[in-house]
């Protein structure tokens, strides 16, 4: 009896030494995904004031303001991408 509650606290933590490097790795993607995310959310208000700014000074039609504002959060999907891979 005392020989088996002993191999199962081994067994229980050989597991838990072993499961040890996936905690560190799922830590690193959850922050990586936090940063992704907050990359398109600050992307999103400056594409925003692009578009804004583009029509408030009327240099140019909707058609290219809508333009630069997909440039731009393109372009911020692409930084959150580099953060994440």
């Amino acid at each position: 009896m005392l020989a088996r509650k002993l191999w199962l606290i081994a067994l229980s933590t050989a597991m838990l030494v072993s499961a040890a490097p996936n905690a560190s790795y799922a830590t690193e993607q959850a922050q990586q995904r936090r940063a992704g995310r907050d990359v398109r959310q600050d992307t999103r208000q400056h594409a925003r004031h692009t578009k804004q700014d583009c029509r408030a000074a009327n240099q140019q039609s909707n058609a290219h303001c809508r333009q630069d504002k997909r440039d731009t959060k393109q372009h911020g999907r692409q930084a959150a991408r580099d953060i994440k891979y």
